[in-house]
């Protein structure tokens, strides 16, 4: 897996705060229904304000996470903002958030950076938000395409320009498909989906794709780009013609594509990008309780969808205070445990971290310590 370079610069972002302000309660809160989890005891209760910034990817899941939370913390107010994967690493890395949101894991000088605020042990990567990359495309009337990986490459690096070419039209027999032009529509800023596509691509296509993976588009063939997940995937359903790639929450209203894996074309699914992860490989280089890992894109396993992002939440392995400590641990926790990943799959349709999964990541949380 390639880890995003250092130094990222943050785009100029036009983003929201995804914030809830919790209000004072004299007694207990209510055990909630359904994906919410029961409330702490009261001697348990936390007030203050938790912030965190990065992956767009995991806005509706982030928005999911804060409002389930609050039903069991109704004094704490977590804070994220949506500005990228790269943004979210810078604004850590400069003490302006307490955990980044990031669908790419940190580099080596990433890592000996975060030193400086998280004590020598530095910051360690924990999985919080699983999705298939959807290849989403606006074509009226077609819902569903099938391609395998070099067609894909090709249609993104620029060399297909419309939707009726032969390598697309003999992988589809049956599917009428216009003579429109293919707008390639990218995301402008530093992204780790972007990193993950680009990933997919180098492993699965690399006679097409020659670009190296990294969270920076690198093509300069013309082509529309977009800020954000929203911004590519309200680009593209603006577009007749286009498509982009993005966390498949966000691309509803679009058509998608199948991919080739092995002999069989595999549509996206929360199933089929979880058993992606299930042969995931730890990356390590981290503190002891990272749990990065690299993908296999290029696996021929039957139904697995390789085009996935494993989005993380960056931790520090030690803080300031205790009140920090505490804060973290008590929402990212939440966010991990059982009762969390499914308020986050009903509202943004992720895979779930599996039981094993979501111990370890617990473990992993419950280790922070105050400096």
């Amino acid at each position: 897996m390639k880890i995003s370079r250092a130094g990222a610069l943050v785009a100029v972002l036009t983003t929201a705060a995804i914030g809830l302000s919790a209000c004072a309660a004299d007694e207990a809160p209510p055990t909630t229904n359904g994906g919410g989890a029961a409330p702490a005891p009261a001697e348990q209760q936390l007030s203050g304000t938790l912030t965190g910034g990065g992956a767009s990817s995991q806005e509706s899941a982030m928005t999911a996470w804060i409002q389930a939370y609050s039903s069991t913390q109704q004094q704490v107010t977590v804070q994220y903002n949506p500005v990228g994967s790269g943004g979210g690493r810078e604004g850590f890395l400069a003490g302006q958030y307490s955990f980044a949101g990031s669908d790419s894991v940190m580099d080596e000088e990433e890592l000996a950076q975060s030193q400086e605020i998280c004590g020598p042990e530095g910051a360690f990567h924990v999985p919080a938000y699983i999705s298939p990359i959807a290849v989403a495309f606006n074509l009226p009337g077609v819902d569903s395409i099938n391609m395998d990986a070099e067609t894909i490459a090709s249609v993104f690096k620029g060399d297909i320009t419309t939707w009726n070419d032969e390598a697309i039209a003999s992988q589809n027999e049956g599917t009428e498909l216009p003579d429109t032009p293919i707008t390639v529509v990218h995301r402008s800023d530093d992204s780790g989906t972007t990193e993950n596509f680009t990933e997919y691509l180098s492993a699965a296509a690399p006679d097409v794709w020659t670009y190296e993976a990294g969270d920076v588009w690198p093509s300069e063939e013309a082509a529309e780009n977009a800020q954000g997940t929203s911004g590519v995937v309200g680009l593209a359903s603006q577009t007749e013609g286009a498509i982009t790639y993005a966390d498949a929450s966000a691309t509803q209203e679009l058509g998608s594509v199948a991919v080739k894996v092995g002999e069989e074309y595999v549509p996206y699914s929360a199933e089929a990008a979880s058993k992606a992860v299930e042969t995931a490989e730890r990356v390590g280089g981290g503190a002891e309780q990272d749990m990065a890992v690299e993908l296999d894109r290029a696996t021929e396993e039957a139904g697995t969808y390789p085009v996935v992002l494993v989005s993380y939440h960056i931790y520090c392995t030690t803080y300031a205070d205790q009140e920090t400590v505490d804060l973290i641990k008590s929402f990212g926790e939440f966010a991990v445990s059982p009762e969390g990943q499914q308020a986050a799959s009903d509202a943004a349709g992720n895979a779930p971290l599996s039981s094993a999964l979501s111990e370890e990541a617990t473990a992993a949380i419950e280790s922070i310590t105050v400096q």
